[in-house]
C-alpha cells in the first residue's frame, strides 16, 4: 500500500489540497493538485547530467488535459489524444515563464515538467492551479529550484476582487488575470481587462499576491510534513577559465560600452561588438588555442555589463532615445487590394503586415479540447519567419512563441470587435512579422487595428500596444523603466511588460520578470509610463485612419441575416440538405442556419447583389405564410376535374376551383391550362379546421362587359325537375308519405329480404 501525504488549504475560499507519494514515485518529484472534481498531476524529471557546452537553461514544460478527465471520447480519426492543442501551448508558456526565472543560472541539465489535467470540475479552471502543481512537484524533488513559486487567478467581479473563481463567474468580470510570483516578488502576469485604469490593474495584482503567499506557505508546510525539503542534487554543468574571462573583460568593456553608446542601428551594433571579438582574437599570441564556447560565453558576459551599465548611468538607450521615447513610426492602409483589409505599422526596425479577411459562420473554428468546446468566429494568427531578423532558418510552422504572441494580441484586440448583428462574420486576422528588432506582438496590436478599420469593420475603439523594459542594479538600487523597448533591451534587461489598450483603458497585458525585487512602485510607474507611449503611438496610428470606413470593401462578402421560426428550419434545409443546396446552387450564395431558442438565424452570404436578392427571396418565399387577400404567381402542380392545385410557394398548395378559373361557366377542366403552367391567383380563403387554401384567378380578371351576376341561390324560382336549387345547394324535400318529421324518415320494420337478396318494400 502507497503512503500519500496531503496538505490542504483554502485559497479565496476555496479547499485545495496537495497530494504526494501516491502516483509516479519514479519520477524526481510528483504531487497531485485536487479542487473540487478537478485534479492535475505535476511531474518533473531533470537529466543526471548536462550536455557538452549549454549555457541555458533546457526547460520543458508540457501541459496536457485528458478526454477522460470529462468523461469524452476525443473526436478526431484516430480518437485519442494528438500533439498539444493552442490552449495546451498557452497555458504550458505560462507556467514556463513563471519557473524559467527561478533556476540557477548555473544549472543546465535536461529538465522537463508534465502537467496533465487527470479529473476536471467544467465550472473550476485548471489554469490557475498548474502553476501551483508545478512548483509543488519541483519542491518535493532535489531539483534544484530557487522557489517556491505559485499561481492565481485574479477577476473583478461586480466590483469585488476575487481569486480563482468558477468559469461561470468569469462571464460579468471586467478584470481577467493570471499572476505567478515568489513569496516577495511577481515574476509573471497574463490577462485582459474591459478598458480599466493603471490604479484597478495594480490593485488586482496586490490582491493576486496576497493569495500567491498563501499557497507558498502550504508548500512549505507539505515539505515540513515530509520532513523537511531534500538537499538540492550536486551538479558541475559549467565549464570556466577565470583568466579568459578576465582578459576579455578588461580588453572589451570600454570598447564595448563605447559601442553601445554610438546610437548605431541593429545590424551596425551587432556588427560593432563582432569586430571587438575579432580585435580580441587578432590580439592573442599566434598559437594560442581558443575556447570558442567560453570566448563567446565571456563576450555576452561583458555586452551585458556594459549595455546595462550605459543605460543605467547615462539614461540613454542602445539607439539614442529617453528612456520614455518610442521609436519613429509610419502605417498605410489598404495596401493589399486583394485583401477585405490590409495595414503596414512600421516602428523603427519592427514592421508588420497584417490582413483581415471576412468570412462566413461556416468559416468558424471548432473548438474540440476537455476544457473547450464550441466555435470562435475571431482568429488571430502570428507569423515570424526567419528573414525578419536576416537569419536562415526552415519553416516548420508555428512555435510556442509564435502562438503565445498570436494570442496575446487576439486578447488585445477582441475587446474591441462588435459582436452581431453590427459584425455578423467570423474574422481572421494574420500579422506577417517582416522586420523584428522588439515589440513585434505589438506591432501586430496596432497593425491588426488598423486592419480592421480598413475593413470596415466597426470596432469600439483603436488600440494600440507598448512593451516596456526594466534595467535594474541591485547593489545600487538605481533602475531604468524604458518604453518600446529594442531587442537587445529585452534580451539584456530585466523585464518585458507588454500593456495593450485603447484611449479608456487597458484591454490586455503580459509580463515577464527575470529578476527578484521587482518593486510595486517599478510596476506603477511602468504602467503609467505605458500609458503615456500607447497614447502616442495612437495618435500616430490616426494620422493614417482614425475611424472604420463607412463601408466594406468591394471583395468582402455581405451577410444578411433572417430571423425565423423553428418550425421553418427543416423546410429551409430540406431532407438531406436538398433544399439549402439548391438554393445555394442556384443563387451562387452561402447559406448557414443556427437554431437560437424557438428561432431560426439564417445568415446570408455573397459577394454579388443579385445573388444576395436571389438567396434572400428564395429563403422568405419558404417561410412565408400565406395571406388572404394577396397575390401570388403560382404554377400549376396537378389538374383534376373539378380544378387545378397549384404552388403559391414552395411546398404550399392551394385548390384553385372550376368556378374560379375564370368568369365564363366550364364544364370541364380539359384544355383549360396545363400542368407547369404559370398563372396569377388570389388567395380568398383558408379554411381555419384544416388550413386549405382556396384560390380564384377570376377575382384578378376584368368582368365581361354585360355580365350579369347570377341571383343567390335561395331566391332562384324552381325550374322543371329541380328540386329547390342546383345540384351544389341543399334541397328541401318537405315532408312525404311516411311522415319525414324534418327529414328523418320512418320506414317501419323493414320487410324480410328475397332468397336473391332483394326486398319486399315498396317504394314511397
Amino acid at each position: 500500500m502507497s503512503h500519500a501525504t496531503i496538505k490542504t488549504f483554502e485559497t479565496g475560499g476555496k479547499e485545495i489540497s496537495i497530494e504526494t507519494g501516491r502516483l509516479a514515485r519514479q519520477a524526481d518529484g510528483a504531487v497531485v493538485v485536487k479542487q473540487g472534481d478537478t485534479m492535475i498531476l505535476a511531474t518533473v524529471v531533470s537529466a543526471k547530467d548536462a550536455k557538452d557546452d549549454v549555457d541555458f537553461m533546457p526547460l520543458t514544460v508540457d501541459y496536457q488535459e485528458k478526454f477522460a478527465s470529462v468523461g469524452r471520447i476525443p473526436g478526431s480519426f484516430h480518437k485519442r489524444e494528438a500533439k498539444l492543442s493552442d490552449y495546451e501551448v498557452l497555458v504550458s508558456r505560462i507556467v514556463d515563464r513563471a519557473l524559467r526565472p527561478l533556476f540557477p543560472e548555473n544549472y543546465h541539465a535536461d529538465t522537463q515538467v508534465a502537467l496533465t489535467l487527470i479529473s476536471s470540475d467544467k465550472n473550476i479552471m485548471p489554469d490557475a492551479l498548474v502553476g501551483l502543481a508545478a512548483s509543488a512537484a519541483l519542491m518535493v524533488s532535489d531539483v534544484p529550484f530557487n522557489g517556491p513559486i505559485s499561481e492565481v487567478r485574479v477577476a473583478r467581479i461586480d466590483g469585488k476582487y476575487v481569486i480563482n473563481p468558477y468559469k461561470d463567474e468569469l462571464e460579468r468580470a471586467d478584470i481577467d488575470l493570471i499572476v505567478a510570483g515568489t513569496e516577495k516578488d511577481l515574476n509573471m502576469v497574463e490577462g485582459e481587462c474591459a478598458e480599466v485604469n493603471e490604479a484597478d490593474m495594480l490593485e488586482a495584482l496586490k490582491h493576486a499576491h496576497e493569495a500567491i503567499k498563501q499557497q507558498i506557505k502550504a508548500q512549505w508546510e507539505l515539505a515540513d510534513l515530509l520532513g523537511g525539503r531534500k538537499p538540492a542534487r550536486e551538479y558541475n554543468h559549467e565549464r570556466s577559465n577565470p583568466e579568459l574571462q578576465a582578459a576579455i573583460h578588461a580588453f572589451a568593456y570600454d570598447k564595448v560600452y563605447a559601442v553601445a553608446k554610438a546610437q548605431l542601428g541593429k545590424a551596425e551594433r551587432s556588427a560593432g561588438f563582432k569586430a571587438i571579438r575579432a580585435e580580441f582574437v587578432a590580439s592573442l599570441p599566434e598559437g594560442t588555442e581558443t575556447d570558442k564556447f567560453l570566448m563567446n560565453k565571456y563576450f555576452h558576459d561583458v555586452e551585458y555589463d556594459a549595455v546595462r551599465a550605459m543605460i543605467i548611468n547615462d539614461r540613454t538607450r542602445l539607439d539614442g532615445r529617453k528612456l520614455d521615447q518610442v521609436r519613429p513610426i509610419w502605417s498605410e492602409v489598404g495596401y493589399l487590394p486583394g485583401s477585405h483589409g490590409s495595414a503596414i505599422f512600421t516602428r523603427g526596425e519592427t514592421q508588420s503586415l497584417t490582413t483581415v479577411t471576412l468570412g462566413t459562420k461556416l468559416d468558424e473554428q471548432m473548438l474540440d479540447s476537455p476544457m473547450n468546446e464550441g466555435y470562435s468566429k475571431f482568429l488571430l494568427h502570428y507569423n515570424f519567419p526567419s528573414f525578419s531578423t536576416g537569419e536562415v532558418k526552415p519553416n516548420r510552422g508555428p512555435g510556442r512563441r509564435e502562438i503565445g504572441h498570436g494570442n496575446l494580441a487576439l486578447r488585445g484586440l477582441k475587446r474591441v470587435l462588435p459582436g452581431a448583428p453590427v459584425n455578423p462574420y467570423t474574422v481572421r486576422i494574420v500579422s506577417d512579422i517582416l522586420e523584428s528588432n522588439g515589440s513585434s506582438s505589438m506591432a501586430t496590436v496596432c497593425a491588426g487595428s488598423l486592419a480592421l478599420m480598413d475593413a470596415g469593420i466597426k470596432i469600439t475603439g483603436a488600440v494600440s500596444g507598448i512593451a516596456m523594459g526594466l534595467i535594474s542594479d541591485e547593489t545600487t538600487g538605481k533602475y531604468a523603466i524604458l518604453s518600446d523597448i529594442l531587442g537587445d533591451e529585452d534580451h539584456l534587461g530585466d523585464m518585458d511588460f507588454k500593456v495593450i489598450g485603447t484611449s479608456k483603458g487597458i484591454v490586455a497585458c503580459q509580463m515577464d520578470i527575470k529578476i527578484n525585487g521587482l518593486r510595486w512602485e517599478m510596476v506603477e510607474e511602468a504602467l503609467n509610463q505605458a500609458k503615456a507611449g500607447r497614447l502616442h503611438i495612437m495618435n500616430e496610428m490616426n494620422k493614417t485612419i482614425a475611424e472604420p470606413n463607412v463601408d466594406y470593401k468591394p471583395n468582402a462578402p455581405r451577410i444578411e441575416t433572417i430571423i425565423i421560426d423553428k418550425e421553418f428550419i427543416g423546410a429551409v434545409i430540406g431532407p438531406g440538405g436538398k433544399i439549402i443546396q439548391g438554393i445555394q446552387k442556384e443563387s451562387g450564395a452561402v447559406i448557414s442556419i443556427t437554431e437560437v431558442g424557438n428561432t431560426g438565424v439564417v445568415e446570408i452570404a455573397s459577394n454579388s447583389g443579385e445573388s444576395m436578392r436571389k438567396a434572400v427571396g428564395m429563403v422568405k418565399a419558404i417561410v412565408a405564410v400565406p395571406e388572404v387577400g394577396a397575390e401570388y404567381d403560382g404554377k400549376v402542380k396537378s389538374i383534376v376535374d373539378f380544378g387545378a392545385f397549384v404552388e403559391i410557394m414552395p411546398g404550399k398548395d392551394g385548390l384553385l376551383h372550376i368556378s374560379e378559373v375564370g368568369w365564363s361557366r366550364l364544364a370541364t377542366m380539359e384544355g383549360v391550362m396545363n400542368v407547369g403552367d404559370q398563372i396569377r391567383v388570389k388567395l380568398i380563403e383558408v379554411d381555419p379546421k384544416t388550413g386549405k387554401l382556396k384560390l380564384s384567378r377570376k377575382v384578378l380578371l376584368p368582368k365581361p362587359e354585360g355580365y350579369v351576376e347570377p341571383a343567390p341561390r335561395e331566391n332562384r324560382p324552381p325550374r322543371d325537375g329541380d328540386r329547390g336549387g342546383d345540384r351544389g345547394g341543399f334541397r328541401d324535400r318537405g315532408p312525404r308519405d311516411g311522415n319525414r318529421d324534418g327529414g328523418n324518415r320512418d320506414r317501419g320494420p323493414r320487410p324480410p329480404r328475397t332468397k336473391e337478396g332483394g326486398s319486399n318494400q315498396s317504394e314511397d
